[in-house]
């Protein structure tokens, strides 16, 4: 019994800055670097655009770039994204949500995910998709003026 435990220390303390965390995939205690610009390609008729996001590999964030995925009839693209809570970083990764609840993705959107990437315009980091960061955008919901 003591071996046991004195393992399962050991392994979780080798673990480093990662914990357990019920709601998200990945919890680190180390933030994300911001998000590096890309240039969202031209729509590709069947698929939807996940855009590039960092991951946490090695005891290190990595940046992966984004990529097109096949679309999925009937389900909603929820991009990767990072939150913080309680001095920790979570990330959930990339998934497929059934049906519209969520109000964005396929099909009709009601406006909710403006460049159509299947990034609810809320979470989008470039919701006109012009390729300029909403924080850097002068008008961030017109990709036609900057």
């Amino acid at each position: 019994m003591l071996k046991r435990t004195l393992i399962t220390a050991l392994l979780m303390s080798s673990l480093g800055g990662v914990a357990p965390h019920a709601a998200a995939d990945i919890v680190v205690r180390v933030a994300p670097p911001p998000p590096r610009y890309e240039m969202m390609p031209a729509a590709r008729r069947g698929y939807v655009w996940s855009p590039g996001h960092w991951e946490w590999r090695r005891q290190q964030h990595v940046w992966v770039g984004g990529s097109w995925l096949r679309d999925r009839p009937g389900y909603a693209y929820q991009a990767p994204m990072w939150t913080q809570r309680d001095g920790r970083w979570a990330m959930q990764q990339g998934r497929w949500a059934r049906g519209e609840r969520n109000g964005y993705g396929n099909g009709n959107n009601n406006g909710r995910d403006r460049d159509h990437d299947g990034v609810p315009n809320r979470r989008d980091r470039d919701r006109d998709g012009d390729g300029v960061p909403n924080n850097r955008d002068a008008r961030p919901n017109n990709p036609n003026l900057r």
